[in-house]
């Protein structure tokens, strides 16, 4: 009895783990085949489909290198036991007003300095708070300007200037 109770544990585990897999694809606006073509056939859309379908378990050396290729932390590959259910198509925390701002996060990267390390380790925290890994473009919040006018040693009120000065970003209406 205790050989059935755990198989149907670790089926709903992979299954769980599968949508993990299929959710982050999605934001990364990913089909099967590229990332078999992107990944030069090391991730085969019939392996991968297998994984995202819970038909298949993926080994944790496995897991790393797709983490390294979806570029995400790889505990977020996996899924939170006690947490809700993951948004497929994107954030799921909280209404974004009119007041936020979007930081292009592919400049960011060829940004180099204290500030930008500042500034890279701290919207990685919110990519990984609100599950927000497209790669591409992160919203920021009015909270969350606050904490990079800190980084960026100036007041609350330049911080989306001096953004735009770097070429990070602009408002959202």
């Amino acid at each position: 009895m205790t050989d059935t109770v755990t198989g149907e544990m670790t089926e709903t585990y992979s299954r769980k783990v599968g949508d993990r897999l299929r959710a982050i694809r999605r934001q990364k606006r990913l089909s099967l085949q590229d990332v078999e073509a992107a990944s030069d056939l090391e991730f085969k859309a019939s392996v991968l489909g297998a994984y995202e379908r819970g038909e298949r378990a993926i080994s944790v050396p496995r897991l790393q290198r797709l983490a390294r290729f979806y570029n995400v932390p790889v505990d977020q590959l996996l899924p939170n036991d006690d947490g809700p259910a993951f948004a497929e198509d994107g954030p799921a925390m909280g209404i974004i007003d009119e007041r936020s701002f979007t930081i292009d996060l592919r400049r960011l990267e060829d940004l180099t300095g204290p500030e930008a390390d500042m500034l890279n380790r701290y919207l990685s925290m919110i990519q990984v708070q609100r599950q927000d890994f497209n790669g591409r473009v992160l919203t920021i919040r009015k909270d969350d300007l606050r904490a990079i006018a800190c980084i960026l040693g100036v007041g609350p009120s330049s911080a989306t200037e001096r953004l735009g000065d770097l070429g990070l970003g602009h408002g959202v209406s």
